[in-house]
């Protein structure tokens, strides 16, 4: 085990973790502070022939036909948030899964790679990216609809999900992995308990 390559890694996903956690924060904050307008892009209208402007929107909003971009130039404080949703929960559920990385890696370090507890730490960061995806997509999906909804009232669509959901196997894989290295280390302890 190259334990010089495991301890840089930690400190890498340690710091991009870190990272991920101030982008959420400032982004948040600086974005609900802003005056600017808040654009979405919606597929509502992909093969409708009628002109933006002929559809019901808001007072102070702005579409563009080409990609169904619509914009308020004066969002409301539920507006700006739900543009927040689009971005935040990737960056929430990003820095989350890269602390629980480096807390894993962490374990390694400090007690081998086939323990308990690491195979406690896999089991609960594949829980996390199993559960997680989803629940960050739904928000995602559901503040984008509710954006949509809120600018054009024809085109509130139902919430869909976005974002990588392949990542869901990846979550369970290890879930299954650290349920295999868990048995493992019992099976070991058993053997030398034996011997």
């Amino acid at each position: 085990m190259n334990t010089r390559l495991t301890r840089i890694l930690a400190s890498v996903t340690f710091a991009l973790a870190a990272l991920c956690g101030l982008t959420f924060i400032g982004k948040g904050g600086t974005h609900m502070l802003d005056n600017g307008a808040v654009c979405v892009q919606t597929d509502f209208w992909r093969n409708a022939t009628l002109a933006p402007e002929s559809l019901p929107m808001g007072k102070g909003l702005n579409a563009s036909s080409s990609a169904m971009r619509l914009c308020q130039d004066n969002p409301s404080v539920g507006q700006r948030a739900a543009d927040l949703g689009g971005e935040l929960p990737w960056l929430l559920f990003g820095s989350l899964a890269l602390l629980l990385f480096s807390r894993l890696l962490k374990a390694v370090l400090l007690q081998g790679p086939f323990t308990d507890a690491v195979s406690q730490r896999l089991s609960v960061l594949g829980w996390f990216v199993a559960a997680g995806t989803p629940l960050a997509g739904l928000v995602v999906g559901w503040s984008q609809s509710w954006l949509v909804g809120s600018m054009a009232p024809v085109a509130g669509s139902g919430s869909t999900v976005a974002g990588p959901q392949v990542l869901v196997l990846a979550g369970l894989a290890a879930v299954i992995m650290g349920k295999i290295m868990r048995d493992g280390v019992r099976m070991r302890e058993d053997l030398e308990g034996t011997i």
